[in-house]
This record gives structure tokens, C-alpha cells and sequence, in this order.
């Protein structure tokens, strides 16, 4: 994501009208637990926390990113209570492209979209990633910033850190993924019999005067190290 103007560090969050959430009806929450239950049918997925507990916190759940079921398994293994306000946050130009697609990330995930193919160099990318927080929903993000097809973590956009300076009171969860992109290669039809983990790391915060170099390296490496466990 580009620099952008955000809040000073620490300042409230300016007041923004968050679009209201859709309630969910029948049909809605019928169909999130349809694609929770094909999701852990699918990958077997265990769920770890090993540096947190499943908390009612603010938070923003930042993993590696392989494929695009990657949130939908990661928001899949959240309890329910924390799922129902959990956003996962996703591309615009990937989710708006049919109404199956749209219904899905609008009225299923609640997901917030960003424009990763901006033409207007005022507005600022991470707007709807604040108003979400601002309205006391957490995030599920890939600092990566698109998929990673290959077997290192690429570098970091720097919307992570600008999110911690912005609102600090925010706990921030590496979390990695495993075996998911080994369970569904790029071009097969049919899964491969492997079970995925969600590891779920200690929280991360912005400590004083922390640079975002230093920040992104940092929690880079907090992935890292959750991904060396999984191994």
C-alpha cells in the first residue's frame, strides 16, 4: 500500500461512518457454515494458539498469503464469537468481478475491500481498514500484498505499520499458514490428502520510536518463526 496521510500516533481515530454491516439472514449463515464445514473437510485443519489465547480482543491477523482461500480457512478457525466480527480484508478488483463473488465478500465474509488499482492519488487505500477498526471490528490482512507462490515470505507493504501508528490500542497476530498451497497447487482440480495447521503467534505491538523498517522486519520475522514451528 501507498504512504499515505494517517493519523499521528496514539491520536484517536477520526470519526467515520462505517458502512453498517448486513445482517445476516438464513440463507447468509447457512451458507458460512456450508463453506466453514467444506473448508475443514477439505484442508483437515487444525487450529493452534500457541502464543495467544481466542480472545474477545481487537486484533489484526496478519499471515502469509499462497491462495485465495487463505482467509476463508483462517477466518474458518476462529470461534464463532470472534469470527462474527472478524473482517477479512481483500482486492476489489478480484471480488467485485461477478455477483457470486460479490454476495460472498459483501454478505458472507463482511469482507473490506481495497482498491489495489487506485487512479485517484488523493484517496487514501487504508480508509476502509480504519473505519473498520474505528467501529471496533478486527481484520484479518496479508502484508504481502498479493499471492505468494513461492517458498519465501515476500517484503512487506507498509500498510501494517501504518495501521499500528494509527490505532496502537490494536493488538497485532502473526499467524501462519501451513500446507494449504501443497493441498490445492495452482491448476489441480482435486485436493491432495494434507492436513493444513493455523498457527496463531504472541501479539505484536509498535514499540516507541520504532521505525517501519525495523517493524516490518520485525513482524516478518514473527512469521518466520511460526512457520519454522510448523516445519
Amino acid at each position: 500500500m501507498n504512504d499515505t496521510p494517517i493519523p499521528p500516533p496514539g491520536e484517536d481515530l477520526p470519526p467515520a461512518a462505517a458502512p453498517a454491516r448486513p445482517n445476516g439472514g438464513l440463507a447468509q449463515r447457512l451458507l458460512a457454515r456450508l463453506i466453514i464445514g467444506f473448508a475443514r473437510l477439505l484442508t483437515g485443519a487444525r487450529s493452534l494458539w500457541r502464543g495467544c489465547a481466542p480472545e474477545q480482543r481487537q486484533r489484526i491477523y496478519f499471515a502469509n498469503h499462497s491462495s485465495h482461500a487463505d482467509f476463508v480457512l483462517l477466518w474458518s478457525s476462529l470461534p464463532p464469537a470472534l469470527r462474527a466480527r472478524t473482517r477479512p480484508v481483500a482486492g476489489a478488483d478480484y471480488w467485485l468481478r461477478d455477483t457470486a463473488r460479490r454476495f460472498l465478500i459483501h454478505r458472507v465474509f463482511h469482507g473490506v475491500l481495497v482498491d489495489r488499482e487506485r487512479q485517484d492519488a488523493q484517496h487514501n487505500p487504508l480508509q476502509p481498514l480504519l473505519d473498520a477498526l474505528h467501529a471496533g471490528d478486527s481484520l484479518i490482512l496479508f502484508p504481502e500484498g498479493t499471492r505468494n507462490l513461492t517458498d519465501q515470505l515476500l517484503p512487506f507493504k507498509s500498510g501494517l505499520y501504518r495501521l499500528a501508528r494509527a490505532c496502537p490500542q490494536v493488538e497485532l497476530v502473526p499467524v501462519w499458514i501451513a500446507n494449504l498451497n501443497r493441498v490445492m497447487p495452482k491448476g489441480r482440480v482435486l485436493p491432495l490428502p494434507l492436513l493444513c495447521t493455523v498457527t496463531f503467534g504472541a501479539p505484536l505491538g509498535l514499540a516507541a520510536d520504532e521505525g517501519k523498517e525495523a517493524f516490518l522486519a520485525r513482524a516478518r520475522d514473527a512469521l518466520l518463526e511460526l512457520a519454522a514451528e510448523a516445519d
